[in-house]
């Protein structure tokens, strides 16, 4: 291997452990024992995982893409608000003019690709 091909993958590895302290709570666990610390962390990463497949399936291309976290962070969090709030309203939400409205608000607030 070449010095570029160790540099790409200490590249990843860091861009992973630092989406997994940012945004899945991989440095907030309190524990002081093992037993307690590998169930954190493996569930921190296995939400990172699962953030990108679904990514990956959205996408519906199979490619290596750049995935932002904090645009699915937002996204998920539209989605649980317009949730909460259209239950409180019972307002269907498989209205035509409502699943408009739910697409144009769930993008809210994400990082442009």
């Amino acid at each position: 291997m070449t010095l570029i091909t160790y540099y790409k993958a200490r590249f990843q590895i860091e861009f992973v452990f630092r989406d997994a302290k940012q945004f899945t709570g991989l440095m907030d666990c309190q524990a002081r024992k093992k037993e307690a610390i590998n169930p954190h962390i493996n569930a921190s990463f296995t939400a990172l995982n699962v953030l990108k497949f679904e990514d990956a399936m959205s996408k519906e291309c199979h490619s290596e893409s750049v995935i932002s976290i904090a645009s699915w962070r937002r996204r998920k969090f539209n989605q649980y608000l317009m949730k909460i709030i259209f239950d409180k309203l019972d307002i269907d939400p498989s209205n035509e003019k409502v699943s408009q409205v739910i697409s144009e608000l769930e993008e809210f607030g994400v990082i442009a690709a």
